[in-house]
């Protein structure tokens, strides 16, 4: 007989098994074992909400071998993740095997190596009722919400239709942003720069008209611009003002779940559940040449910015011995989480700070080595120095205006030597200024006038809807991946480069629900229940009163919505089509049944005509003129061939656009990526250009 370790995953059960030797058994449960089953609410409303859970389908046979291994170990150690969701699989595993309530052998792993394992293995508790109840009120409240509220939305608008409680607040973010873009009016304004070379010097500085002697000045119209233009025809320039300064800057601290989202979102492109993805394997452990199974990060979900005193120890080794002690801050930094953050677990770091990104880039894939590459460098980099840069500002004077100029430059690289963060705007360059000095002449080389327009709010990506999400307090670190997902596959958002655009069907959703259940797609109420679900978690409220407290009201505000709307039916104008149907010649619909869309008579049952639906792209076939469509493959990849098909064969990987090369007369073709090429395919032509396709 051995001991029975009960882990999540098969990858980080050989990782753990590495480390706990010949006397453990080490298993996965592949996730949660017992669920809320699909087909039905599962909740029992009138009995404080009692869940009720079944295995879940096709998880029958691992369940009985589980039982068997525990029915023969010594002791069963519950080892799933190290937070709510892995509590409450550790609980529903304590269940089925017929473990006393006070069984004391759950055990956490923050990180999956020697030292985490063995610390884990000897701090052995009893599980944590608290959290189970938290997790328990969170996937009964979803559920109420989505199995209530779901079969309304569908009702009203079409058929298979989804609402949850926080991704229908995503959402209403994602539109009301939409809202404020198309209400948006653009304002005129004028900017004036010039460029300056001192006397003496053949090196020119640039500047920006600043105001004149009563300040700022704001430029409206051409007009204005033009008078301050001949203003200074043939003026004098002097130097005015100058000030040298120095500033520093500190490194952002190592990654929390979101931050971590945001940045790979930033400097890799990957979406969130991607990011969510590697990181998981990260975690679990990963084949590395000589080490065997090793998790290379800590847990990555968590919301703390919490460093253990090991992880500094090891980190500052490195680099001292890699940049010196000039690159170390006078003391370690100790970050501030926000104030509503778990703090069950560290950071997210290299669970090894010694071991480099390059050391193991042979037995990683592309995808674990950029994101281990950009955890570990983070991590590195908010334990190095500041970086030190020279700042010059300067004010230069002519018949009564001001131009600023500013620049700097870095003296002293610190952290920015191994990393720096991205940023959602554009970021000032280092410009270092000429030698200036008060009273000093300079010649102006150029005056240019520049007209502009103000924009409107740039619309939602996933880095700055996640960063919107977490600054409101809705959703935790795990949910953030899955509700972004589920918008996108529910087809309420669509994604336009790396924008996320809300589709008429998620908006006539969010009309709906910002009507019908105004608290529901609230911000503000949303928070307070999360933060009303971290008192659960903490002991401070009862579950049961809290699913009372929301479902009188939700329960009422939907008989109303019912009655008010009975017999109401929504439209949408995306789901009309151009085809007539040929047997009773009414308009044809796009409509969503189990298997997706097709095109059916709006006269049904009287006419049951359907065809298959088609997603065009608007351009022609080259071969014989039909309509270029979008298919899936197989494996659910994209790809683009003709609507006569198979009396036509044209195919391609490349989406075609409505477009003729300008060389040779073919039709050109699009290639996705940061930098979206458009190119021919006729090799003999070789016509390629970077941009936008222009519209016919």
């Amino acid at each position: 007989m051995s001991d029975l370790v009960i882990v999540e995953s098969p990858a980080k059960a050989k990782t753990i098994k590495k480390y706990l030797g010949k006397d453990y058994e080490v298993v996965a449960s592949m996730g949660h074992v017992r669920d809320l089953p699909k087909a039905r609410l599962s909740v029992d409303i009138k009995n404080d909400f009692a869940p009720k859970y079944d295995i879940i389908k096709g998880k029958e046979k691992l369940v009985k071998e589980l039982k068997g291994l525990a029915e023969n170990s010594d002791n069963v150690w519950l080892a799933t993740d190290p937070d709510r969701e892995g509590e409450a699989i550790s609980w529903h595993l304590a269940y089925i095997l017929g473990l006393p309530e006070d069984y004391s052998h759950r055990v956490e792993f923050n990180e999956i190596t020697k030292t985490g394992v063995q610390n884990g293995m000897a701090h052995p508790r009893a599980i944590n009722e608290d959290l189970v109840n938290a997790q328990q009120a969170r996937r009964v409240l979803d559920r109420l919400v989505g199995y209530k509220l779901s079969p309304f939305i569908s009702q009203k608008i079409r058929r298979g239709l989804s609402a949850g409680r926080v991704q229908s607040v995503a959402l209403r973010i994602i539109v009301d942003r939409e809202n404020e873009i198309r209400k948006f009016k653009p304002e005129e304004y004028w900017s004036i720069d010039a460029k300056f070379i001192p006397k003496g010097s053949r090196r020119s500085f640039a500047a920006s008209l600043y105001g004149d002697k009563n300040g700022k000045l704001k430029i409206t119209n051409q007009q204005q611009a033009d008078k301050i233009e001949a203003d200074l025809q043939d003026a004098d320039y002097v130097v005015t003002k100058v000030k040298n300064g120095t500033r520093k800057k500190s490194p952002a601290p190592p990654f929390i779940t979101s931050t971590l989202q945001q940045e790979a979102s930033r400097k890799l492109g990957f979406q969130s559940r991607r990011t969510m993805r590697v990181a998981q394997e990260l975690y679990e452990g990963v084949d590395i040449q000589g080490m065997g199974a090793t998790g290379l990060i800590t847990y990555m979900r968590t919301d703390s910015l919490r460093i253990s005193n090991y992880a500094i120890d090891e980190v500052t080794k490195y680099i001292r011995g890699e940049y010196g002690d000039d690159y170390l801050p006078p003391k370690p930094r100790f970050f501030k989480s926000r104030s509503n953050a778990q703090d069950g677990h560290e950071a997210i770091r290299p669970s090894m700070p010694s071991l480099t990104p390059d050391s193991i880039k042979s037995s990683l894939t592309a995808d674990q080595y950029k994101l281990y590459k950009l955890i570990w460098s983070r991590f590195t980099a908010s334990q190095m120095a500041d970086c030190v840069q020279k700042t010059t500002q300067a004010d230069i004077e002519a018949n009564g205006y001001v131009f600023k100029a500013s620049g700097y430059y870095v003296t002293f690289p610190g952290f920015t030597a191994l990393y720096v963060e991205g940023k959602d705007e554009a970021e000032e360059k280092s410009t270092q200024l000429p030698e200036l000095q008060n009273g000093m002449p300079v010649k102006c080389k150029e005056l240019k006038k520049n007209q502009h327009f103000t924009q409107p709010p740039a619309r939602y990506t996933e880095a700055s809807l996640i960063k919107t999400l977490e600054e409101y307090g809705i959703g935790r670190p795990s949910t953030y991946a899955a509700t972004i997902t589920t918008l996108t596959s529910r087809e309420y958002v669509k994604r336009e480069a790396k924008s996320l655009v809300p589709t008429e069907l998620g908006e006539v959703i969010t009309k709906l629900m910002k009507e019908r259940f105004p608290e529901i797609v609230d911000v503000k109420f949303t928070a307070q229940m999360e933060d009303s679900l971290d008192k659960v978690e903490n002991g401070d409220e009862q579950w049961v009163e809290l699913l009372k407290e929301f479902y009188d009201g939700f329960e009422k505000t939907l008989k109303d919505a019912k009655a008010e709307m009975e017999g109401v039916k929504l439209k949408l104008k995306e789901d009309e089509t151009d085809i007539i149907c040929d047997k009773c010649g009414r308009q044809m619909v796009v409509k969503v049944g189990r298997y997706g869309k097709f095109i059916a008579c709006p006269g049904y049952p009287e006419c049951k005509n359907i065809l298959k639906y088609q997603e065009k792209t608007g351009v022609s076939c080259p071969k014989c003129g039909g309509d270029v469509i979008v298919k899936q493959s197989k494996s659910k990849r994209v790809f683009y061939g003709c609507s006569n098909y198979p009396k036509c064969d044209f195919v391609s990987w490349n989406e075609p656009v409505n477009e003729m090369c300008p060389q040779c007369g073919q039709i050109l073709y699009k290639k996705k990526g940061k930098k979206p090429t458009v190119f021919c395919a006729n090799s003999d032509c070789g016509y390629t250009r970077t941009g936008k396709t222009e519209e016919k």
